[in-house]
């Protein structure tokens, strides 16, 4: 009976998820119901008929995890657990203690403390290991880490932490203390205001204008937006944030679908903090989503000048859909435009080459053109009117931090380094060498289609003994290395940069990583001489 009832259970959710990704009314029903019904019978006979016992809920799963793979990484499937717990997270009564966590080697490892958190105040430091959460052991394979972490505020914990080898475990109070999005503002050396913005979090936008009139009241004369590092969040606080900047009823941001009803159009509703204050937007290729929101709509509009490095290209809207037995399915609805109406989304993920590798919308850049005139250009993220960016073949800084080579080697560092002065802290050449060998005696992979199709045939070869191919792959893998090696190189500069800052978090929080950028940054420093010609700056937004 019990088999039965997941069957049918599955046969309903499978029906609706196919509607779902199908595009629901915007597809032909009689198209929809003829899938619905092949696959149903299909999953029918399988589980009524293989040679073995099938189990439903397994086939299920692996068939919807397969159906959004063809889609984009964002459409994803929750479990009705994964949905309760989501909603644990997002209650007001739901708090943690303070620190960044992840699996690294299959450790639960503090990776980053908030100031003055719980975590902090408790002495756990980054680089522990946390073996258990209120006697229960967590391990690589553990679900709900963060809802174990999690409770009331003022509620205790019990962590048993490893550090050196040692264990340890103490009590601490979820704090309810939360990062602030703007951890830095500063009136800079002649007149130049600072703020920086780590995320578009709740409130982000009154914290961005706070900051704004201390800096106003001081009499700045020009501003710097930091939104480098900046991954999103809400699309409300962007709309806010750049409003504080450009006049009321003007356009942010857009949302285009083949769905009509999820097209939308954004604008500013109040009057701006200040309309004429000389303002430059700092993005990196780890600012995405609302940062590109926010840097895409005041370049458009000629309010901004934007300097660094192309940014992510993260611009797809998701929207949760409920399903049977309290599922749900995230599903992209639409993209984001910006006012002059480039799409910001990098990849596109309807258009894949042969090997199965997801096409950029860089392949269609077009020109489009700023409220005066100026030429900017789609194919994806913003890039900046002052690109300080190296052009790289691969995403090597992205392969390096997922392989958590940066934190590994910083942890290491800092354990013997360990930074006591911002002004007087720097890594020497031999540092980079030092990391630079360290990651190429380890081997990582570059992620190419070349590299898988090196490795297909090294062990194809290796199971036919062919010996010659063997040694012709080996040849490529040499030149392979050698492309890695060339590709540290280039990106010197902006690794150095990437180590500087998680070593000296570390000690100093991620205050200390901005409060260091103000003393010697490349991308600070430039926006600080542009802002000091003003006939300069005013030219490159004419």
């Amino acid at each position: 009976m019990k088999n039965k009832i997941k069957k049918r259970f599955a046969f309903i959710f499978l029906s609706l998820l196919i509607v779902l990704t199908l595009g629901s009314f915007k597809t032909d029903f009689f198209e929809i119901a003829k899938q619905i019904e092949i696959y149903n019978s299909l999953f029918k006979e399988i589980n009524m008929n293989y040679v073995d016992e099938t189990n439903p809920a397994e086939l299920m799963e692996t068939g919807v995890k397969k159906m959004l793979s063809e889609l984009d990484p964002y459409t994803v499937y929750s479990s009705e657990q994964d949905v309760e717990d989501a909603k644990m997270r997002r209650s007001g009564d739901f708090v943690g203690i303070g620190a960044n966590l992840q699996f690294i080697n299959e450790a639960l490892t503090v990776t980053e403390l908030y100031k003055g958190c719980s975590a902090d105040k408790g002495g756990i430091r980054p680089g522990d290991i946390i073996r258990k959460i209120n006697g229960i052991s967590v391990d690589n394979s553990s679900n709900g880490v963060d809802v174990l972490l999690g409770g009331k505020k003022n509620s205790v914990v019990d962590i048993t932490y490893v550090r050196n080898n040692v264990s340890k475990t103490i009590s601490l109070s979820r704090d309810g203390r939360k990062e602030k999005a703007v951890p830095l503002f500063r009136l800079l050396e002649n007149d130049i205001g600072y703020i920086a913005l780590t995320r578009f979090s709740r409130g982000a936008a009154r914290e961005v204008e706070s900051a704004l009139k201390f800096l106003l009241i001081d009499e700045a004369k020009g501003l710097i937006l930091d939104l480098r590092n900046n991954p999103g969040g809400l699309l409300q606080e962007a709309v806010n944030i750049v409003n504080l900047f450009v006049p009321k009823n003007q356009l942010v941001v857009s949302t285009q679908s083949n769905i009509k009803k999820y097209n939308t159009r954004f604008v500013t509703k109040q009057q701006p903090l200040s309309l004429d204050i000389p303002l430059i937007v700092l993005v990196n290729e780890r600012s995405a989503s609302a940062s590109e929101i926010v840097a895409g709509a005041l370049q458009d509009l000629d309010r901004a000048v934007v300097i660094g490095n192309q940014s992510f290209g993260k611009g797809l809207v998701q929207q949760p859909k409920p399903l049977p037995y309290g599922a749900q399915i995230k599903i992209t609805i639409s993209r984001y435009f910006t006012p002059s109406g480039r799409c910001i989304q990098a990849l596109d993920y309807s258009r894949k080459t042969k090997s199965g590798a997801v096409k950029s919308v860089e392949d269609n850049a077009d020109v489009f053109k700023t409220k005066n005139g100026r030429d900017v250009f789609g194919g994806g993220g913003i890039m900046p009117d002052i690109n300080l960016g190296v052009s790289s073949k691969f995403d090597l800084i992205k392969i390096l931090k997922k392989n958590n080579f940066v934190f590994n080697f910083a942890l290491a560092y800092n354990e013997r380094n360990p930074v006591k002065n911002l002004k007087d802290f720097s890594l020497k050449e031999s540092v980079f060498n030092q990391f630079k060998k360290d990651c190429l005696s380890k081997g990582f992979s570059l992620e190419t289609t070349t590299e898988n199709l090196l490795l297909k045939a090294y062990v194809a070869a290796e199971e036919e003994n062919l010996s010659s191919i063997i040694e012709s792959v080996a040849v490529f893998n040499d030149a392979l290395n050698k492309e890695k090696e060339a590709e540290f190189v280039l990106l010197k500069s902006e690794i150095l940069t990437l180590l500087s800052e998680e070593i000296i978090k570390m000690s100093f929080y991620n205050e200390g990583v901005y409060e260091y950028a103000l003393l010697n940054n490349k991308a600070i420093n430039t926006a600080k001489i542009l802002l000091g010609d003003l006939g300069r700056y005013a030219a490159l937004l004419k």
